[in-house]
């Protein structure tokens, strides 16, 4: 059997397209557990390795790094946090929660030592900055999702 280059195309059929594939899925125990706490009482839940003491959000039930179950150390974390990273969504899409364009974030919140990656708002592109506070905001008419934070807004000096 001889392997096909992937410059030989002559027995390859090629179509080139866009798939668009909206998905439902069941959150589990765990996440259900945090799209909860977010909706009813509008605080921010993560888990801590019992081994490692490394604390994740959005929560996962095991840990990456020594596999401990972590689904019974829950932790309250605080609705403030630090940019670590960013970037500036400019294209449109009907799948996407905004209109483009604006910012998502990657959010390290008190307390975690993971980011949360959410819609940063409330401030234009060229003004955001790593290492920037910023809080979450609620939404006032929940989703039962993670966009029950509305977004997260820069912390005023």
């Amino acid at each position: 059997m001889t392997a096909l280059r992937r410059d030989d195309t002559k027995d390859c059929f090629v179509m080139f397209g866009k798939m668009v594939l909206p998905v439902q899925y069941f959150a589990g125990r765990v996440g259900s557990r945090f799209i909860i706490s977010l909706r009813d009482d509008h605080k921010i839940l993560g888990v801590r390795c019992p081994d490692c003491n490394k604390v994740y959000v959005p929560p996962r039930e095991y840990c990456e790094r020594d596999l401990a179950k972590l689904d019974e150390n829950w932790v309250k974390l605080g609705n403030e946090g630090v940019v670590t990273n960013y970037t500036v969504v400019r294209y449109n899409d009907k799948h996407l929660p905004l209109k483009p364009p604006y910012i998502l974030a990657q959010i390290k919140l008190d307390g975690a030592d993971t980011p949360l990656t959410h819609i940063l708002g409330e401030i234009e592109p060229d003004q955001v900055q790593i290492g920037m506070r910023v809080k979450a905001v609620f939404a006032e008419k929940t989703t039962n999702t993670i966009l029950d934070i509305d977004h997260f807004a820069p912390v005023a000096d």
